[in-house]
């Protein structure tokens, strides 16, 4: 058997993907595999039917929402590196790296900020730059169901919105997003531990 990066050198661009996502060799070639799996027709890339497959996802309110993140601006294919570019937003912090990060170079896919703005776009799906009462309330009845009435989810969307708006226009925007979640660890929500 030979060595794992012997392994690492069949997936394109390896370095290059290490270097943007963060993942370690180890980690890159369990998700290839994985991408692989999910590519049943070998086609060299996913499509939504693919996805559309992991039982997680099927199963998870906002799976549908999960799904469009990996494909931006209403692409049809999914490659590995796009793959893992998404993925990499619930790569578990590293201390370690935290502090020695040069600023000239991009802020992490699973930085804080990064992980926010993947949640936020998860709401925001007029991609207005605005969570607006309608989009809250969309997320809200897709993660209850029918366990609330719709008088009850309406009242709650209303005092979500109303709490985090403090310009007052009736829609949250993404620094009024990231501040009332300020208080919460994202880093730690966000984050899959396999994804090391």
């Amino acid at each position: 058997m030979g060595s794992r990066s012997s392994h690492a050198a069949r997936i394109p661009d390896v370095d290059s993907i290490q270097r943007e996502t963060g993942f370690s060799q180890a980690s890159l070639l369990r998700l290839y595999h994985r991408f692989r799996a999910l590519d049943r027709n070998e086609k060299g890339y996913l499509s939504r039917v693919d996805l559309q497959e992991i039982g997680a996802l099927a199963v998870n309110p906002l799976g549908d929402r999960i799904i469009d993140s990996f494909f931006p601006d209403g692409s049809l294919q999914l490659d590995f590196p796009g793959f893992v570019r998404v993925l990499a937003h619930f790569r578990p912090v590293d201390v370690e790296d935290h502090g020695n990060r040069d600023p000239q170079e991009p802020e992490p896919l699973n930085s804080r900020m990064n992980k926010l703005r993947f949640a936020f776009q998860l709401y925001d799906l007029d991609r207005d730059g605005k969570i607006s009462r309608h989009e809250m309330l969309q997320v809200l009845r897709l993660m209850v169901g029918v366990q609330v009435t719709e008088e009850q989810l309406e009242s709650i969307a209303d005092r979500t919105v109303q709490e985090a708006d403090e310009d007052g226009d009736g829609a949250v925007s993404f620094l009024e997003f990231t501040k009332s979640l300020e208080k919460m660890n994202i880093e730690q929500k966000m984050s899959i531990r396999i994804l090391k």
